[in-house]
């Protein structure tokens, strides 16, 4: 079994709150996951218990100062289940505990193997004209009963002693059933083939041992991108120290601490380059196909591969806080929590089995009295045993959420919240912030205008050359632009910052002033001269700075730059897929209104508020959720938190504000627009999946019983068919992993 313990903080007692994820064992089926999550609701201190099937998980909310993880595992123990946490921090912990599965995999596919060796003989006289004595049925069915069939009558007795009942209950009293049978008949003197039905026990068990088996082997695929993402982070890394350097595990390493990296390694911490050159693969975390060139100053990302220089590093974010450690716990915690409708399916299942005890004795008493004699009475009744096991029932929902948020983190999609998930199909309106979300968040020069006969590259690289040392956005937009054209800005003499209005300084031993319309005035720029050049923009609205020289004679204009913050590139498909689906954008934004307008023509938005405060996009969100209309809303900054906490799903954009992924239940990794119909798209690919399972699920029971009832269904066909109905649905859910994201992956399949 494998065993695991996260907590949200180093230690669970003393802390105010904590939570706690176990490994759960001896789980077959939806009652399973209700017995779990009642034993652990029992428990003092306990805030909330969720039970996942497919991850063979429980997740709890507790309070440490009246309960803790051993008292929650005892919990889980008296239950009759098996409970272990075990935290896995390191790659080789989780390797060891990949090792234990595939072991335990390999061992479960003996006695599979086993069971089907001697239940199939058995069925030889069903297809063929031989004859098996009784007695050899004996020999070859009691060890399957006895000995591979173990595990049922356990995991019944623990059923029974907690109280409930699951389906290695009903496995263990239909098999036995038919066995004790066949058992009275052979030593009564009745032999023949025609009276027993030992092969009815035996290939039931063998079947079902079978159906658990493949479903643990096509489990364990639903968990492959937690696996992948876990994958990436290495073991160690190569601290230096006082000059020297030191091999040490992953754990050890400090924040400030530098690393060396050398090429072809993958990255151990997040954290930014100190020396060296190098191009990162960041394609992995991020989805951006090109290496990324990394120099001094720039950040890296733990997991990303180094390429062909080497780098060093010093780690601004270790262990938890870091992105890959942040991407893995938000996609663990979505596939650990469940979807509302998983909750009605657990409601259900909870008196399923007790429901099914009931037909099944009805069935044998209504077939006593109607005259059908007692073996016909007992193979209809262990048909209905059989065929009723609630299996598929409590995987359809968390296998396809599984393969569903797998998938999705593999697009760049982080799904934090499932109830957001199944929500995210439902939306009809779509708000986004402007700045980050549609815009690419920071300025670009878009046009010059020359005065004073001189070119744009003349003006442009003055204008640099005075900026070179300037933070200021719109001053690293003149330098950026200056870059592209591949001029050489001189550097810049005597250089000061006027707060709020500019720069001054010397270029090239020419006075040189740039800044806004306001320091033009100061330095004695008439307006007409100032609206004249003004009026030779394209763009009214974009930011405006200007270059002026100081002469003995005067001050005269050089010339004019406007800089606009562009919408991101696919902005404009993103929003028309999303009119396809029926959704309807609505930008809200804290610009004026003719910035927002601008702004949403370019976009194709019609739906427009502007001059909003944080609070005011929250209002908004609320009135149309008042009106009838589901919301999602999309932002990237702190102002937007409010509103993606009101909407009924929130879109974080993962390059923007911590706060802001907190508060949402989907963050996107990268900053491209065609994840935000994306997400929609695999939160619709994905409720069709469960849907899809579970009409599976119900078909097989609804349609199963009656028939096993009416005696039309032998027990060795309703065997195969509650072992296929568990294969099919965690099958059905494993093709979600064929989804891509449109317009990014090449096509949404």
């Amino acid at each position: 079994m494998n065993q695991t313990l996260t907590l949200t903080r180093p230690e669970i007692d003393g802390a105010p709150g904590a939570e706690i994820t176990l490994d759960v064992g001896g789980m077959t089926c939806a009652s399973c996951v209700g017995r779990v999550e009642k034993a652990l609701a029992r428990q003092p201190g306990v805030r909330e218990a969720e039970v996942n099937l497919a991850t063979e998980t429980a997740h709890v909310r507790f309070d440490p100062a009246v309960t803790g993880a051993t008292a929650l595992v005892a919990a889980i123990e008296a239950a009759g289940y098996e409970a272990s946490p075990h935290q896995r921090d390191s790659a080789a912990e989780i390797a060891a505990a990949e090792e234990r599965e595939r072991t335990g995999l390999a061992r479960e596919g003996w006695r599979v193997a086993m069971a089907l060796a001697l239940a199939l003989p058995l069925t030889l006289p069903m297809v063929l004209p031989v004859t098996i004595p009784g007695w050899v049925q004996l020999v070859l069915a009691t060890p399957v009963q006895f000995w591979l069939g173990l595990r049922f009558y356990i995991a019944g007795y623990k059923a029974v002693r907690a109280g409930a009942g699951n389906m290695d209950l009903l496995v263990a009293i239909g098999t036995s059933a038919a066995y004790l049978y066949s058992l009275w008949l052979l030593l009564d003197g009745h032999g023949d083939m025609g009276h027993l039905y030992f092969e009815a026990s035996s290939v039931v068990i063998a079947l079902v041992l079978l159906g658990k088996w493949l479903e643990r082997r096509t489990k364990r695929a639903t968990g492959a991108a937690i696996r992948a993402l876990m994958d990436l982070r290495p073991d160690t890394a190569r601290v230096i120290r006082d000059g020297v350097v030191h091999e040490l595990p992953l754990s050890a390493v400090r924040s400030g601490d530098v690393v060396a990296v050398r090429p072809g390694e993958r990255v151990p911490v997040d954290g930014e380059v100190t020396a060296g050159a190098s191009s990162v693969d960041e394609s992995l975390l991020t989805g951006e196909s090109r290496p990324v060139v990394k120099e001094p100053g720039a950040p890296v990302i733990g997991g990303s591969i180094n390429g062909e220089g080497y780098l060093e590093v010093r780690a601004t974010a270790v262990g938890d806080a870091a992105m890959l450690a942040r991407i893995v716990r938000m996609v663990e915690e979505a596939q650990i929590s469940k979807a509302p409708v998983q909750r009605l399916v657990d409601r259900v299942s909870a008196i399923f089995v007790p429901v099914v005890l009931l037909i099944a004795l009805g069935t044998f008493a209504i077939w006593m009295i109607l005259g059908g004699g007692f073996e016909q009475a007992m193979v209809a009744a262990v048909s209905v045993l059989v065929i009723a096991c609630p299996c598929a029932l409590g995987l359809a929902t968390p296998a396809a959420i599984m393969a569903g948020t797998g998938a999705a983190a593999r697009a760049g999609i982080l799904i934090r919240d499932v109830a957001a998930l199944e929500i995210a199909s439902e939306l009809s309106v779509m708000a986004l912030d402007k700045t980050g979300t549609i815009t690419e968040g920071r300025p670009v020069l878009d046009q010059i205008v020359s005065l004073a006969d001189l070119d744009d590259d003349e003006v442009l690289r003055l204008a640099a050359g005075l900026q070179a040392r300037s933070e200021h956005p719109l001053a690293q937009a003149i330098v950026a632009a200056s870059e592209r054209r591949g001029l050489v800005p001189a550097g810049s003499e005597d250089f000061r910052a006027v707060p709020g209005k500019g720069v001054r300084g010397r270029v090239e031993g020419r006075k040189l002033a740039l800044g806004s319309e306001r320091l033009m005035r100061e330095l004695g720029i008439a307006d007409e001269e100032l609206s004249k050049a003004q009026a030779r923009l394209a763009d009214p609205f974009a930011s405006l700075m200007w270059l002026a020289e100081e002469e003995p004679a005067g001050v005269r204009l050089l010339g004019l730059f406007a800089a606009a913050d562009r919408i991101r590139a696919g902005v404009t498909d993103a929003l028309a897929r999303l009119r396809q689906d029926g959704i309807e954008p609505w930008l809200l934004t804290g610009d004026n209104e003719a910035i927002a307008r601008a702004v949403a023509a370019q976009a194709g938005i019609t739906h427009i508020e502007a001059n909003l405060l944080p609070g005011d996009k929250a209002d908004i969100i609320q009135r149309l959720r008042a009106e009838g209309a589901r919301v999602a809303m999309v932002g990237d900054g702190v102002n937007d938190a409010p509103a993606l906490a009101a909407a009924d799903v929130g879109i974080a954009i993962g390059a923007g504000a911590d706060v802001a992924k907190e508060t949402a239940g989907i963050v996107l990794v990268r900053s491209d627009p065609a994840l935000i119909p994306a997400a929609i798209e695999a939160s619709r690919f994905t409720r069709r999946k469960i849907r899809q399972n579970l009409f599976w699920a119900f078909i097989y029971n609804c349609a199963g019983i009656p028939l096993a009832a009416f005696g039309l269904l032998d027990p060795v066909f309703a065997g195969a068919a509650m072992a296929l109905s568990s294969v099919s649905v965690v099958a059905n859910a494993l093709l979600l992993s064929r989804w891509k994201v449109a317009g990014v992956e090449g096509g949404a399949s």
